[in-house]
């Protein structure tokens, strides 16, 4: 009896060894759409309900004799345990996405091979990526998978390499901010289907081609309530409370939904702060202070007329202070050593309002505070005017050639305590001479013929 039972096992590894040698997967036919959706509906355990949005069909046969089925649809949107495995942030999720895909459904029709099913899946995961970009014109990185824990142990993911995570909080989306609460959580497994995916989800960018992926998501911020209420009470103490409601919308409320979405690169005026203010939560709304109107149970959110009347009701320089005091208390006190400033003159992206001259550190990148060019004026008094209150004493500044002029340079070291970094061009060749006289006689050198950046070219008075 005994090697009769051996005869049958031998028999049956070298049954299933000759199987898996011819084994081929390949996508589905459009001709068997039905076929497969049957099979899922009366063989899966979770039936069959017909994907939306990208997906790819696996069909695993040997000899033309189908084995295993697979479906391939978009990642799941949200997965806490997953997010933080891949260390991206909450917009990078929202824009590469569509570079994460999972297999929703997996059904071996023949069950009496033990290594069918990891067969299958490597060979699957083995071509996906090149499937997806001939279906989608872009490829994949990661792939992902629920397995139920009650009814299975996840063997055949990890005898194809893949990694189990953890297991999901146990809640579905139900709608587009909405979950509910199932009570099922289901064990998460991945594969990466490159040694370096973590790497380009996470990355500051996106390199070709997998930027071909990448989702244009509407900007949300990742402010959440309590920083948000942080942020009113600081615009409400840095902002005079002349006009404290439009409608029924809290000056400070409006100015944090607007600086939310500046860092949201929210930058076109009204229309765009409306519809970036349309995608907050009702709990976000409440932090700022947006109150519901009479008998309604939420609030809506404000409107470009709403927007229009606050940001013209509002001080420049109120408001200058309210939002370099914000963001301190976003990024924390300047680094020490940021003492070269540079000044820039920039048309606004609306193009309406004239031109801004903006003042930045060099080596933090922060924003010092910004001034309007006056009509029928230039950027000189402006930057002029800026460097007066920017604070820039015993620090370097530097600007372009507009500005290289005996006043400013006058202002920037008798008045503002600066030395100066300016740029001088063929087109002034007095300077130029000046400055390559004064060079010569104290350093015995020379600048290079193209001319270039030069310093101060006297001491700070005491």
């Amino acid at each position: 009896m005994g090697n009769e039972v051996l005869g049958a096992w031998e028999k049956l590894v070298a049954e299933e060894r000759e199987l898996l040698r011819r084994l081929r997967v390949r996508v589905a036919r459009p001709d068997e759409t039905e076929w497969f959706a049957e099979q899922m509906r009366d063989r899966h355990y979770l039936g069959w309900a017909v994907p939306v949005g990208e997906r790819v069909a696996h069909v695993a046969e040997a000899d033309g004799r189908p084995l295993a089925l697979l479906m391939w649809t978009s990642g799941a949107y949200h997965l806490r345990v997953r997010d933080e495995w891949i260390g991206w942030t909450a917009a990078q999720r929202r824009e590469r996405l569509g570079l994460v895909v999972n297999n929703s459904r997996f059904l071996v029709l023949e069950e009496r091979f033990p290594n069918l099913a990891s067969r299958t899946l490597a060979l699957s995961a083995k071509r996906l990526c090149a499937d997806w970009e001939e279906a989608y014109g872009h490829g994949v990185l990661l792939a992902e998978s629920f397995v139920n824990g009650r009814k299975f142990r996840g063997t055949c993911y990890r005898a194809a390499g893949w990694e189990k995570l953890g297991e999901t909080a146990g809640f579905a989306r139900v709608a587009e901010d909405f979950y509910e609460h199932h009570g099922d959580p289901k064990q998460l497994w991945v594969r990466a289907l490159r040694p370096d995916a973590r790497e380009l989800l996470a990355g500051a960018t996106l390199p070709e081609p997998w930027a071909r992926a990448r989702r244009e998501a509407p900007a949300r911020t990742e402010l959440d309530c309590a920083r948000m209420r942080s942020l009113r009470g600081l615009f409400a103490a840095h902002v005079a409370d002349k006009r404290a409601w439009i409608g029924r919308y809290p000056l400070s409320g409006l100015l944090v939904c607007v600086f939310a979405a500046t860092l949201c690169g929210v930058a076109r005026g009204q229309r765009d702060l409306a519809a970036f203010a349309r995608r907050l939560t009702p709990a976000q709304r409440r932090a700022l202070g947006f109150r519901p109107a009479r008998g309604a149970a939420q609030c809506p959110a404000p409107s470009e007329t709403t927007f229009f009347r606050l940001l013209s009701s509002v001080e420049p320089l109120e408001l200058e202070r309210a939002l370099l005091a914000a963001q301190e208390w976003l990024l924390g006190p300047a680094p020490a050593g940021d003492d070269l400033v540079a000044f820039d003159g920039k048309q606004p992206l609306c193009g309406r309002g004239g031109q801004i001259v903006s003042a930045y550190s060099v080596k933090g990148g922060r924003w010092l505070g910004s001034e309007r060019v006056d009509d029928k004026s230039n950027e000189v008094p402006a930057v002029r005017r800026l460097l007066s209150r920017v604070g820039v004493e015993g620090k370097t500044v530097a600007y372009d050639a507009l500005h290289t002029n005996r006043e400013t340079a006058v202002h920037a070291v008798r008045d503002c305590g600066a030395d100066y970094i300016v740029t001088v061009k063929g087109n002034q060749p007095k300077i130029a001479g000046t400055l390559e006289t004064l060079h010569s006689s104290r350093r015995g050198g020379s600048f290079p013929p193209s001319g270039g950046a030069v310093g101060r070219t006297q001491p700070r008075p005491a």
